[in-house]
Order: structure tokens, then sequence, then C-alpha cells
């Protein structure tokens, strides 16, 4: 009995010791991709993060002919200038926040450019494909409102210019941003030459996974070389949230 009693008090003072620790992690919202706080868990590891369990407009999705609806859209517009690098490993994926001035317009609605970042693979889909990886470009709109422009890369014996820059001066520690005085980057060189479309309402694809978003993403994927694919392997070999069901969306496609 003695033994027992003894165990029973071992384990409630590594509880106790623990128990920081764990409420730590949990004020921290800490999710990953995989495990017990990978996608199908972020609804319940925080209270603010309800909508990715709950929401009926979540992102990605995958994008099929029979839901698309070909429409006469507005053109994206891109006016994007120079900036310098400033990269960041923020524990989740590889990012790059962008100097003011850069835009896109589209309907006459114009959004600042913010930052941007990588998946892989890509976590949006056509006709059930995936591609290698895919870059999302965050806008801002005057009011707030968020518009991400979506950009599939796909493997080729070509490198990128401007991934290549990236990689070659990525942070050595994780969430701080890493200025890099010397090396100035356009993001236009992420575009693919078609601007055609497909948009629909969605969310953000990471906790809290916050609805009223409108996603563009390209038709025409961007080149990038093997190694390059690689290289963000090596720091994330997987860090895309699966597909999420549409709930009789509307897709549009034009351009």
């Amino acid at each position: 009995m003695r033994r027992l009693a003894s165990f029973a008090l071992s384990l409630i003072a590594t509880a106790t010791l623990l128990a920081p620790g764990l409420a730590a992690l949990a004020a921290h919202g800490h999710w990953t991709y995989t495990g017990q706080t990978g996608p199908a868990f972020w609804g319940t590891i925080e209270e603010d993060y309800h909508t990715c369990a709950a929401g009926r407009t979540q992102s990605p999705i995958d994008i099929r002919g029979a839901s698309v609806h070909a429409s006469d859209v507005p053109a994206l517009e891109f006016n994007y200038q120079p900036s310098m690098l400033k990269i960041i490993d923020n524990g989740h994926t590889i990012q790059v926040n962008y100097a003011p001035g850069s835009f896109m317009s589209v309907g006459g609605k114009r959004y600042e450019l913010q930052q941007f970042h990588f998946h892989k693979p890509s976590e949006e889909r056509v006709d059930g494909k995936s591609y290698d990886m895919v870059a999302h470009l965050v806008h801002k709109d005057a009011d707030g409102k968020l518009a991400v422009v979506a950009v599939l890369l796909t493997k080729s014996d070509t490198p990128n210019s401007l991934i290549k820059a990236l990689w070659d001066n990525l942070p050595k520690k994780k969430e701080v941003e890493t200025p890099v005085d010397k090396v100035t980057i356009n993001a236009t060189d992420l575009l693919p030459a078609s601007r055609a479309y497909y948009t629909f309402s969605g969310s953000l694809t990471t906790p809290p996974c916050s609805e009223g978003v409108t996603w563009f993403v390209l038709k025409s994927p961007t080149v990038m070389s093997a190694d390059e694919i690689e290289r963000f392997g090596k720091s994330y070999p997987m860090n895309a949230r699966p597909v999420q069901p549409l709930n009789g969306r509307e897709i549009k496609a034009g351009g």
C-alpha cells in the first residue's frame, strides 16, 4: 500500500510539474500538420480556432470542372514593385514580408500585398490534381478584407531565380524576421504569363481559419527546379491542409 501511495504521489508531482508546460502549449495554440495537433484537431486546440471545424467556407478546395461556372470575371491586374528581402521561417512555412506600395486590383478593388509564403504540396487541387508546391500571396484592402492569390508551382528543369534568391537566404533561426539588405526581389517573378484564374469565397488555410477571404487561383503554374522543391522539403516536407468541403460554393473562372 505504501508503494502504491508513493507511486500515486509521484504521478501527482509529475503532473504538477508538467501542467505549466501544457498550459503554455495551449495558451500559444500550438498546431502542426500531423498527429493530435494536426488539421483534424485544429478546431479543438483553442477557442479562437473553432472556425477550423465549424466553418462552412473553408479553404483549400478541390476545383472540379462540374463546379466551375464560366463567367465574364474582371481581369486581375498586378502592380508589384521591387522590395528588399525580408524573410522569416515562422515555424510553419517560409514567409516573405513585402514592402508597402505593391498591390493587385480586380473589379475596381485594390488589395495591397502584405506577404507571400509556400506550401508543399499545393493545398489547392484542380480536378483532383495536386501540384508540387504553391505560393500564397496575401493581400489586404482598405477595409481589412483579405484576398489571396495562389500560384501553383510545378517541377521543371529550369530553376526559378526568385525562389533561388529566397532559399539562398533562409534564416538560421525560426520566428525571427531576417532583412537581407543586399537582395531585392519582385513578386511579379512568381506569376505565370497567363492571368486566367478561378475565384471563390474561402478562408485562411491555417488557424484560426478565418472566413471571408477571397481566393484567386491562377490556372497556369509557375515552374521551379526539383532541387528548389527538395530544399524547401528539408525544412517542411509536408505543410498542406487537406481540401475542405465545397458546401455549395460557386467557383467562377475566366481570363
